[in-house]
């Protein structure tokens, strides 16, 4: 699996309660811009509309060979494919308070994309310090081993 485009904000915001794999519908240049590693999900999340779950404002590139094929808006909502029972599992989910649905990462299974997205809780300000200071020390032992090996 190669990875394309990865969310690092999501594990730092959220506590990821509960991951699922789903489908993208795309076009055909824009799989080629995802190819050459050119998507961000940056600032993307995922919406409940319909009985359906789109994923909304993940970037992705034009691409500079299609030509007159690419008058698209680069943020459209893309639609995720996932099975009935994981759309009612996830909806029942969404309409408890306090839980989101982030995309975590977008890769290639064999010649497939794919997006995982995760059922999550937000942190507190002070669950964020604990993850730096955790960061932090978890950080210093490793130093603290390579040097002692050397």
């Amino acid at each position: 699996m190669k990875n394309i485009a990865v969310n690092r904000s999501a594990s730092f915001e959220y506590f990821i309660r509960e991951t699922f794999e789903a489908g993208i519908v795309l076009e055909g240049s824009e799989v080629k811009s995802l190819r050459e590693g050119k998507a961000s999900l940056g600032e993307s999340f995922c919406e409940l509309r319909g009985g359906e779950i789109y994923l909304k404002n993940m970037h992705i590139a034009l691409y500079d060979k299609s030509g007159a094929f690419s008058t698209r808006d680069a943020r459209k909502d893309r639609k995720l494919l996932l099975h009935r029972a994981e759309i009612s599992r996830i909806a029942g989910r969404i309409n408890e308070k306090g839980y989101a649905l982030v995309p975590l990462r977008i890769y290639f299974k064999d010649a497939l994309v794919k997006a995982e997205i995760a059922l999550c809780t937000g942190k507190h300000t002070y669950d964020k310090k604990r993850s730096i200071q955790e960061r932090d020390t978890k950080r210093e032992t490793d130093r603290a081993v390579k040097e002692m090996f050397r």
